[in-house]
């Protein structure tokens, strides 16, 4: 060995000793929450970065209406980042079956995470889980504290009071009763049918008794929450069949409408928005003391690219994801997309804690129709859509639409037929 050759190996040993040959791991992160951008640079990733030195984190979001084809495209082509943000059920089992997203069920910080929490992101049978849950958002009610004020209305806890508060604000004239249109008509679902629906059918021992063929869509727990939308017509102002989801959310952020079926999304917008005192109340229960029942879905998730190079240090992204500290992070700088971790979380916006204690007093359920029961034809997502809009239309009686629904998803589901 020539004296340049060992001096070669000599300087090799001492820099790399000395970590001047070690490089940063830079790992990116696909979603499509483009607007959190800032909370990402800002709060999450340096909080990461610094209690984890030697790895990067770069957030480089897609348009959120693109973000599926721009995912896939990205995965076929081997271009796509290290971490995958995951939307529910369908759409990241699709990844997992293909072979694109990894198994995380060894993760550690699983462990965190109950089996509600982690079912939109698992194989049907639960033995594959392969994200990392983020949040989820609950439904209920957003009202106008002044409005309720004026006209001495207290919160309502059962039906009967809430018509009563909707029958007392239509009669003194000053406010729309509720901000809610159809014209666009995922609300009168998503808001609508499957905010109040759970109280009917008993939250996840319904919706999974749906999916085993062991209940119908046309028993009376199935049809009975189109019965109480077929009332909400009456209390949702002059010409709400044109009304689209902006329109709703404007005519209650200006103080126009006093009670706005919402999703807890619409925290940080309504905050920015409205210049009046907000509350929130539960989907009130057919009578005082039954048990209440809250749509709690599992929203956001993030999973591993299972073609990275960086696997280890994804992975100790992961399970920092999966933490006390991640959890309490993330739900405070997006109020309204709620921790799925077992560990508790304080929440600074008194509206966002206002809807999240309700996790303390109801049981918590996800969408009726989100897990297995819209992969055929006709889509049971989409039927719920337009049954709920013409029933508080008037144009379908709750029963027929629990039928027409019951018919079609017996045509392609087998435990249904």
């Amino acid at each position: 060995m020539t004296k340049k050759i060992v001096a070669g190996l000599l300087l090799s040993t001492a820099l790399m000793s000395t970590g001047a040959l070690a490089q940063d791991v830079t790992l990116t992160i696909e979603s499509w929450r483009n607007d959190d951008l800032s909370i990402w640079q800002d709060q999450i990733i340096p909080a990461f970065e610094a209690a984890n030195p030697g790895i990067k984190v770069q957030f480089t979001p897609s348009a959120p209406a693109e973000y599926n084809a721009v995912l896939n495209s990205k995965l076929d082509a081997g271009t796509a980042g290290d971490l995958i943000t995951c939307r529910p059920f369908d759409a990241s089992l699709a990844l997992y079956d293909g072979g694109k997203l990894a198994d995380l069920s060894d993760l550690a910080a699983m462990v965190n995470f109950s089996d509600v929490a982690k079912s939109a992101w698992q194989t049907d049978d639960g033995a594959h889980t392969f994200c990392v849950p983020m949040a989820s958002v609950i439904h209920g009610f957003i009202y106008n504290k002044n409005a309720f004020a004026e006209l001495g209305i207290e919160v309502p806890t059962t039906e009967a009071e809430f018509f009563a508060a909707l029958d007392k604000i239509k009669e003194d004239g000053t406010y729309i009763p509720m901000a809610m249109g159809t014209n666009d008509q995922w609300e009168a679902a998503t808001m609508g049918y499957n905010n109040i629906g759970p109280n009917y059918w008993k939250g996840e021992d319904g919706r999974l008794a749906l999916i085993k063929g062991e209940a119908s869509l046309t028993d009376e727990a199935w049809v009975a929450p189109y019965r109480q939308l077929a009332k909400w017509g009456a209390y949702l102002g002059d010409g709400y069949e044109a009304q689209t989801y902006p329109d709703s959310q404007n005519l209650f952020t200006l103080g126009r409408a006093a009670i706005y079926p919402a999703g807890s999304w619409e925290i940080s917008g309504f905050n920015a928005q409205a210049d009046f005192e907000m509350g929130a109340f539960n989907p009130p229960v057919a009578n005082a003391g039954d048990e209440c029942y809250i749509s709690d879905h599992t929203d956001i998730a993030i999973g591993l690219n299972a073609a990275s190079p960086n696997a280890e240090a994804a992975r100790t992204f992961l399970n920092w994801v999966g933490s006390a500290e991640f959890a309490s992070l993330y739900a405070n700088a997006l109020p309204g997309f709620f921790s799925l971790n077992s560990a508790p979380v304080a929440m600074q916006d008194p509206l966002a804690q206002e809807i999240v204690s309700w996790r303390d007093k109801c049981h918590s359920t996800i969408r009726s129709t989100y897990q297995i029961l819209s992969r055929g034809t006709p889509n049971l997502e989409t039927e719920t859509w337009n049954a709920s809009v013409n029933v508080i239309k008037g144009t379908e009686t709750p029963e027929a639409a629990g039928a027409r629904l019951q018919e079609g998803l017996a045509s392609w589901y087998e435990p249904q037929k």
